[in-house]
């Protein structure tokens, strides 16, 4: 039997590796594509990337976002410089003036905490206190950090005073980009507004009650990005 010469066997080997990281990277940006949403405003279009190291919160989210839950709800929270919040499902018919926050869809979702809050990122609202010593997460309230610019000395005295240590990367993150880490390890962080962070700025300059609700409604409608 004659042998197949050694350079034909390198090159359908190396074909076939080339098949197989193509498929790869395929399956990785539909994945990626499926797990991407787009949360409209009047103001623009904010894209989320959802985290795969929160499953619960991400399979819950899309759930709801099936569901056609969260269309025509409000940004009923607005914190200049802090964040701005959606979710309570009582939103979408409610009163002018109205005090707002305090429903949900009737559950909680296990705590999955560990990313920080960056600029820009994607968490769950919850009961704070005593009442919820596992920081359980509201099932259906989020919000997406605005923050300020943070240094070394405001990093540093945070990790000091709560006994944890932020990676090389996530200091550096955090120093470029701003965000909201005293909320770290207290909430779950489940995603992150890929595109659209001016739909986030404009929001945030909204006037506000004292009870930092919006004066003028701001409704949204998520569904996964086409």
């Amino acid at each position: 039997m004659k042998l197949p010469h050694l350079n034909l066997i390198k090159y359908k080997n190396m074909k076939y590796i080339w098949i197989g990281c193509l498929t790869l990277i395929l399956m990785i940006s539909c994945k990626q594509k499926e797990e991407t949403y787009t949360i409209e405003t009047e103001y623009g279009k904010m894209i989320v990337q959802l985290l795969n190291t929160t499953p619960k919160h991400k399979e819950n989210f899309i759930k709801l976002v099936n569901e056609g839950f969260y269309d025509s709800l409000l940004f009923h929270r607005v914190v200049n410089g802090s964040l701005i919040q959606g979710g309570d499902p009582t939103s979408k018919t409610a009163k002018p003036r109205e005090p707002l926050g305090s429903h949900d869809v009737g559950y909680m979702i296990p705590a999955e905490i560990g990313t920080p809050h960056f600029r820009g990122m994607l968490a769950a609202a919850r009961q704070g206190g005593d009442a919820n010593p596992d920081k359980l997460s509201s099932g259906s309230q989020f919000y997406i950090v605005q923050g300020v610019p943070v240094n070394d000395e405001e990093l540093g005295l945070l990790q000091a005073i709560r006994n944890f240590k932020y990676s090389d990367a996530q200091l550096a993150k955090y120093k470029k980009v701003g965000g909201i880490p005293m909320l770290d390890n207290d909430y779950t962080v489940f995603g992150e507004v890929i595109q659209g962070l001016d739909v986030l700025e404009k929001i945030s300059m909204e006037p506000t009650d004292d009870l930092e609700r919006p004066y003028r409604d701001i409704r949204m409608k998520i569904y996964k990005t086409p």
